[in-house]
Order: structure tokens, then C-alpha cells, then sequence
């Protein structure tokens, strides 16, 4: 019900909660192109806001596989996904750290694939929500849980402080979101895109922003 509800009323903003940069080398250097994205399809105003597409982005570290398997419909390297609003990109491979960690990407995009053109019709499995990395906001992102780890606390005859669920809250303070998100106000219902509602907390201003998980 919840779900249903925000659905029609939450704006749609993309924001990385496990950022991997992603860069697209054969995009000029210094160019920043501008995007008409939709805040809610759902409005028939049809409102939108404008976001920056640059040659350095963040996506998701699990929208990343080297060694991906066949249904792997996501970036690994010699495929192509979409990325949302913007280009069908294809991954050229990826840098490590001296341990073997994965600290960057490289794709190239193709530019008959903008979104609304032809060349973006052709059949892409995989769309990818991105921030670009020159034009967002680093936030805080809490994630709640059961706050107790049984289902009826006042049957069980143990304290109930033995009874909490240490996995309650989780804070996620490496988040990158673009700038219109981090500008959102407490009360206003949020949408990030293929991860679920938020809010953002009272304590939010533009330049520390702070949400809280709703529901995915």
C-alpha cells in the first residue's frame, strides 16, 4: 500500500548508494551535456528537471561483473547497457588496485543512442541509473529494519534490550546524489530510481544531505 501510494506522488531522482566511478573515454573532455529527465511519470504535467551528463559518472558497484554469467544483464566488459535518460554505453574494461579491487570503469558511448533518437531503439537489456561524478552532492543514506529481531518481544522473557535487532539501522555515508535531490526538503516523497522511497531528514541541507528509507 505504501509502495502503490508513493508511487504516484514520489519524484524520481538517481542517486548511487555504492559508488564506482565509470568513465566514458571517448566523450569530449570538459563537455557536460544537459538531459530533460521526468519527475514523475505519473503527473500529467509531465515536469521534469535537467541533469548533467558528463564523461566521469557513478553507478552502482553490483551494476559491475568482470567475469559476469549469461544472464548478467548489467556492465561487464564487451556488453552494452543503457544508461537512464542519456546513452547506450559499452564497456571497454576496468582498472585495479593493487590488491585486484575494482576502482574504475571504462566504457564508450555511442552518440547515435541519445535517448529519443533512432539509434537508441535498438534492443538493450540493461538500464543503469548514474550520477555524473563532476555535478552531485555526497549524502547520508540510513536503511531501517525490524527494530526487534523476534516477531513479539512482549511474549519472550528475556530483557528486552537482548531482543533489538543490531542490524536496525545502517548508515551509508558514501552515497553520491545529483544536485536536484539533494536539494529536497523534508516532507517532499522521493523516488531513487530501482531502489525505493525516501525522505529526507530533518537534519538534511543541500550541501550535507540526509534520507531515510521509507520502503523499497
Amino acid at each position: 500500500c505504501v509502495r502503490q501510494d508513493l508511487n504516484a506522488r514520489a519524484n524520481r531522482y538517481m542517486v548511487v548508494q555504492d559508488p564506482i566511478k565509470a568513465t566514458i573515454t571517448n566523450w569530449p573532455a570538459g563537455q557536460v551535456e544537459w538531459f530533460d529527465c521526468p519527475l514523475n511519470p505519473a503527473e500529467p504535467e509531465g515536469a521534469t528537471r535537467r541533469v548533467p551528463f558528463t564523461g566521469e559518472l557513478w553507478i552502482e558497484r553490483a551494476d559491475f561483473m568482470e567475469d559476469a554469467p549469461k544472464k548478467f544483464f548489467r556492465m561487464s566488459p564487451g556488453k552494452e547497457v543503457r544508461l537512464k535518460n542519456a546513452y547506450i554505453v559499452k564497456c571497454t574494461g576496468c582498472t585495479k588496485d593493487a590488491d585486484g579491487n575494482i576502482v574504475e570503469i571504462q566504457a564508450e558511448y555511442d552518440p547515435e543512442s541519445k535517448s529519443g533518437r533512432e539509434g537508441a531503439n535498438r534492443k538493450v537489456k540493461g538500464t543503469l541509473h548514474w550520477v555524473s561524478a563532476d555535478h552531485c552532492k555526497k549524502a547520508t543514506v540510513r536503511i531501517y529494519d525490524r527494530l526487534f529481531s523476534v516477531e513479539n518481544p512482549s511474549a519472550d522473557e528475556r530483557d528486552f534490550r537482548e531482543l533489538l535487532n543490531p542490524e536496525s539501522i545502517k548508515i551509508n555515508a558514501n552515497c553520491f546524489v545529483e544536485n536536484y535531490a539533494a536539494e529536497r526538503k523534508p516532507g517532499e516523497y522521493l523516488q531513487f530510481q530501482r531502489i525505493g522511497y525516501f525522505m529526507a531528514d530533518p537534519e538534511s541541507t543541500a550541501d550535507t544531505p540526509v534520507f531515510n528509507k521509507t520502503v523499497g
